[in-house]
């Protein structure tokens, strides 16, 4: 009862404060009369969107073995799918009912497909989800078109839960074996973890043909005059206290030293708003980011445990061992936001979630530049402004030299992962369907 009652307030509570927080986007108009929930369900697209975010926020509510872009690209791809039953202009993902009403409600849809595939996923906040599904749907009007909506979101979410059950998300990863030669990736210092995810590249992909199709070639020899920068570099600005980097770039590293799609997922929140997009529209443009982000955790994975290259705190302590004359060990050298993520460095997963979300909602809005703020995953209250997509994914990048995380490398072919995923998935799917002509339906 008290967990039940604990999870009630902190989704209550953080919703509140997403509504009242300041952006560059325009607010919708509200007053005081109006309920916190109702507020947003002027797009439900983004309201579910924040609901997850909170969720996977919660402390232990997110499988530690399962990557939380599993269900975010499931709950959009839902929603996508049951709006799209109903407006009917682009291709479905993966599901398409005869004979839907055009007049049933979108709304209605969106708000059953997403309550249904996070009520299945997390079952803990079944009373939350209860009380904000029937919150949402106060606002249609009763009647047979909302009754219609709600069935089309239940089905699809159905349909897309049951193809799903078994991608392989569920597999338990082998015990950890560490190769010894230079270069293989080690458990690093100062808390030594054990490896995450080793199996997620073995989860069915949502777009993608394979894991591997896109996997990129090796990473630099350690005798290379390449890997000589990359190391120089970071072993400089990505030390703690470093006294070469300047104190925004150290701010920069921490600031984005967080779930990195979380922060995709607000900025696309904050376009969409700022751009007033339609329900339909919002569906699809979130559906293609997160389907693009489950396939690019899936693709990283794929190289990282391919290459299995050393993080930087193992290579700068054990420089001494990589036969290359110039680099030089420093075996107390540890990065600016102290804990390494505990998997292979290469690539960088900030690279290719960042760059698919800024090919991305570069490609569905037709612009670059754009307006907003984005507010740190980890250190509360604290933003940073940008003008592009471009600008904060060239950020969100390079912050992981200024962590002390990666090496450039990494992120450069990082980055060309990303654009590769994300242009694939943009050009294949949910496009214009204009062959669907069907009469409508009560």
């Amino acid at each position: 009862m008290m967990r039940a009652l604990l999870t009630f307030s902190l989704l209550c509570t953080s919703l509140m404060a997403q509504v009242t927080t300041s952006t560059s986007a325009p607010t919708e108009e509200t007053n005081e009369n109006t309920p916190s929930v109702a507020r947003q369900s002027l797009n439900p697209v983004v309201q579910w969107n924040r609901t997850l975010l909170v969720i996977v926020r919660t402390p232990g509510a997110q499988s530690p073995t399962v990557h939380p872009t599993r269900s975010f690209a499931i709950m959009h791809a839902a929603i996508y799918d049951a709006v799209n039953n109903i407006d009917r202009t682009h291709r479905p993902y993966f599901v398409k009912f005869a004979g839907v009403s055009r007049r049933a409600s979108e709304a209605a849809a969106a708000d059953a497909a997403a309550h249904a595939v996070l009520i299945a996923l997390y079952p803990d906040f079944e009373k939350t989800l209860n009380a904000q599904l029937d919150q949402l749907l106060s606002q249609i009007p009763d009647g047979v078109h909302k009754n219609q909506g709600i069935k089309v979101g239940e089905m699809v979410a159905d349909a897309i839960l049951d193809a799903r059950s078994s991608d392989g998300s569920t597999a338990q990863p082998p015990p950890s074996v560490f190769g010894s030669a230079p270069g293989d990736f080690q458990s690093t210092p100062p808390n030594f973890p054990k490896p995450q995810f080793t199996e997620w590249s073995r989860v069915t992909p949502f777009t993608l043909e394979a894991a591997n199709q896109f996997r990129p070639g090796p990473p630099p020899e350690l005798t290379s005059d390449r890997y000589t920068r990359d190391f120089k570099e970071v072993k400089s600005l990505g030390i703690a206290k470093s006294t070469t980097a300047t104190a925004d770039q150290a701010l920069t590293g921490h600031f984005w030293n967080g779930a990195i799609q979380n922060y995709w997922n607000e900025i696309a929140q904050t376009a969409t708003l700022a751009h007033g997009l339609s329900l339909p529209e919002s569906a699809r443009l979130f559906a293609l980011l997160n389907l693009a982000f489950a396939d690019d955790v899936i693709a990283f994975y794929d190289a990282k445990y391919t290459y299995t290259f050393w993080r930087p705190v193992t290579a700068i302590r054990a420089a001494g061992m990589d036969n290359n004359p110039d680099t030089t060990a420093d075996p107390s050298w540890l990065p600016e936001v102290g804990k390494t993520t505990p998997d292979p460095s290469y690539p960088g997963a900030h690279a290719v979630i960042s760059a698919s979300g800024a090919f991305l909602l570069r490609s569905f809005f037709r612009i670059d530049r754009f307006n907003f703020t984005v507010t740190s995953e980890v250190l509360p209250g604290v933003e940073r402004s940008f003008t592009s997509f471009s600008a904060a994914r060239q950020e969100a990048t390079l912050s992981r030299v200024f962590a002390g995380v990666h090496f450039r490398s990494d992120l450069t072919t990082g980055r060309e992962l990303g654009e590769d995923i994300g242009e694939f998935v943009f050009d294949h799917f949910l496009r214009p369907d204009d062959r669907d002509q069907r009469p409508d339906h009560d």
